[in-house]
């Protein structure tokens, strides 16, 4: 026997009512339009893009909220630190030298220092040699790229690089490691391992066979490990929500908490420092930028967009801790790098980058120059489209360095 939908509900009787559902109603009374969406989310992106268009970003300096610059960098950098639910209380860095190796030109310190009372995050700081004077300092952020097994090494040359880093500095940095380069400029560089990275990875039950020592790991190794940490980024993420913390939270405030570091250094210059960084590092960059007022000079590499055109297809493309729960109620990330003005800005853009729309690269920097022109200061932002894919090559790197030397030296 085969009963209709109409059928059932009259069999529930008072039950259809108390539940909402229409006795008249039918699968050909409310139509789906079932055409192809090449949406991330299928066939549920059209009521996520309804809602998202609700939101106007009432907390960007665009808006009638703010009147002042000011006013708009104090009340949104406030709420931007209350979404990342993570601000511990400042501590020392009290910094321990674990190795110092002269590398020619410069020399190179392998650290630890605090950041929070809970974490000592290793790092390398690289010093030139024959300087008379404090000098300009980079915080140079390193990439994702799919990499967890190595952080700070990703842009740096240690002389002597596990082949998996050699490759990845060819495909990411063509071949030339920017903290290297910048140093070799005159430059005081440091850059730190992110959480989830380098030595602040994870090591699964199964693996711990495998040791902490990554000079031993063969490719074949090193690809199992990547993996292992792959799969655990939604891991990590939940993990944050039980914490009543948040994996971007803890990235950013070892960021500006290396800032603290960094003006401890009697060869630094703490009015010259600036940062930088391609693809999860322009991330990473742009919060600095505009949470942290002792940065002098920033530029962004290879991660910028409004996110509102992302939301179709390029969400499965980015990782985990490039989604702050809470922070699009009130700002875009344009507005969110905004904040550094009105001090200098280079936004360097790749044309071929396939993990952004293009729209959505355009119009940021159509929205971070709005905002440099209501500051009056226009001539301090630079917004570059270079013909490249996903890649911060040795012509942007040599743009960008000059643009620094010209803010900072």
């Amino acid at each position: 026997m085969t009963h209709s939908r109409r059928d059932f509900l009259h069999s529930l009787g008072g039950a259809a009512a108390l539940f909402g559902l229409d006795e008249t109603a039918s699968a050909a009374d409310t139509p789906r339009d079932l055409k192809p969406s090449g949406a991330n989310m299928g066939s549920l992106f059209a009521e996520i893009e309804k809602l998202a268009a609700n939101n106007r970003y009432p907390w960007s300096f665009l808006g009638d909220r703010f009147k002042t610059l000011d006013e708009f960098k104090k009340a949104s950098r406030e709420k931007v630190f209350e979404v990342l639910l993570h601000r511990p209380e400042k501590v020392e860095p009290k910094a321990e030298v674990l190795e110092r190796v002269d590398q020619g030109e410069f020399t190179r310190e392998k650290i630890v220092f605090s950041t929070t009372p809970q974490f000592r995050v290793p790092a390398y700081v690289l010093i030139p040699k024959g300087l008379k004077k404090p000098a300009p300092a980079i915080v140079d952020l390193h990439s994702h790229g799919g990499m967890f097994l190595f952080g700070k090494e990703k842009v740096l040359d240690l002389g002597q690089n596990h082949p998996t880093m050699t490759a990845y500095h060819q495909r990411n940095y063509d071949g030339r490691p920017t903290a290297t380069a910048l140093a070799r400029r005159g430059y005081v560089v440091i850059t730190i391992d992110a959480f989830m990275f380098g030595e602040r990875r994870l090591l699964m039950d199964g693996d711990l066979k495998y040791g902490w020592d990554r000079a031993k790991y063969s490719a074949e190794d090193v690809q199992h490990l990547n993996q292992q940490c792959r799969g655990k980024e939604t891991t990590l993420a939940k993990s944050m929500v039980f914490a009543g913390l948040t994996w971007p939270g803890i990235v950013f405030w070892d960021d500006i908490r290396t800032v603290d570091y960094l003006v401890t250094r009697p060869e630094v210059d703490p009015k010259r420092i600036g940062c930088v960084g391609i693809s999860m590092g322009g991330y990473r960059s742009f919060y600095l930028a505009g949470l942290d007022e002792r940065i002098a000079a920033a530029c962004v590499v290879g991660f910028m967009s409004t996110v509102k055109p992302m939301m179709q297809a390029h969400v499965d493309t980015h990782s985990w801790v490039h989604f702050l729960p809470a922070i699009h109620q009130y700002l875009d990330w344009p507005d969110v790098v905004s904040m550094m003005a009105p001090k200098p800005l280079l936004v360097q853009q790749c044309s071929q980058d396939k993990l952004f729309p293009p729209s959505g690269m355009k119009e940021s920097l159509e929205k971070i120059a709005a905002v440099y022109a209501k500051a009056g200061v226009k001539e301090r932002f630079t917004g570059q489209f270079h013909e490249a894919p996903h890649i911060f090559n040795q012509a942007m790197q040599d743009e960008a360095f000059a643009w620094f030397d010209k803010q900072l030296k």
